[in-house]
């Protein structure tokens, strides 16, 4: 899937490839406005399978949908964190969440069938697929992740912008959110102690989605 990137990404077409990011620069502006339009327009779909579940099925599949554009700052300081060139070819190519969409969704069976659904889109190409639902991670993490070419239309052609899409319960996004904040958002050092109570607090969040769902 990564081979197909270049061809996926035709941002190149518009900037200069190989040019050092300049975050104040008119081409990182541009940029910057077809990832937002590649979530709006990955967003407007879902919010369409979440809207036609309610209405035809009455079925709140999908609870809410959060989106967010990863700030300049913050896409340097990945970058750097993995040791890329300060490039726009290395920023495309390389940073897969610069645009990501967020769904949050009841139960925990919905997740598989929201995915589907998405990747079945019309123009909606996977690149990438990681499943944590399965296979959590070991800080116990769980969700589903996708990284999608989403077509944007402009006037002289078509672009496919990549999206990061991730797909979690109630339960699961509660618990990532406060382990998020934990981790980067304080300067409290993570203890060995501390790293197992957010293991086994995400264990209990597992088994409260397996209960609920066995309600249903």
């Amino acid at each position: 899937m990564e081979n197909e990137v270049t061809d996926l990404i035709k941002i190149k077409n518009f900037i200069d490839y190989d040019k050092k990011i300049q975050k104040n620069d008119k081409k990182f502006e541009k940029l910057m406005f077809i990832y937002k339009m590649a979530i709006k327009e990955l967003e407007t779909k879902i919010e369409i399978i979440k809207d036609e579940f309610k209405l035809f099925y009455d079925y709140d599949l999908i609870d809410h949908i959060n989106k967010r554009i990863k700030t300049p700052n913050s896409i340097m300081k990945k970058m750097k964190d993995k040791e890329l060139e300060c490039t726009y070819k290395d920023m495309v190519e390389n940073i897969n969440d610069i645009a990501g969409i967020r769904v949050i969704c009841p139960l925990k069976k919905d997740i598989f069938s929201i995915k589907n659904m998405i990747q079945k889109l019309p123009g909606i190409k996977t690149i990438k697929e990681k499943d944590y639902i399965t296979n959590p991670k070991k800080s116990g993490y769980s969700a589903y992740h996708l990284v999608l070419g989403v077509p944007v239309v402009l006037s002289q052609s078509i672009i496919y912008v990549k999206v990061e899409v991730q797909i979690r319960t109630m339960a699961m996004d509660f618990w990532s959110s406060l382990e998020h904040k934990m981790k980067y958002k304080t300067n409290r050092e993570i203890t060995k102690k501390i790293s197992k109570e957010w293991i086994a607090y995400a264990k209990m969040v597992n088994k409260l989605d397996n209960k609920i769902m066995n309600m249903e």
